[in-house]
């Protein structure tokens, strides 16, 4: 995933989320992803389809321990 990918997808996740301190940052051993972040706190991983057709896949998880 290169970074104007990278970038398109972040404006994306922002828009969508009407957070504006989403960050989307390579992964160093994966070129395939990129990790999510809001502010300091990572959050999940977007990936691209392996179906190739240009659509992405945000994961995300929650921990029990996370919850009230």
């Amino acid at each position: 995933m290169d970074e104007r990918m990278i970038r398109k997808l972040e404006g994306h996740l922002r828009g969508t989320f009407a957070n504006a301190r989403i960050v989307l940052t390579p992964r160093p051993k994966q070129k395939d992803s990129a990790e999510v972040y809001v502010g300091e706190e990572f959050v999940g991983v977007v990936f691209e389809d392996e179906d190739g057709d240009g659509s992405f896949m945000f994961e995300m998880a929650i921990l029990s321990e996370d919850l009230p």
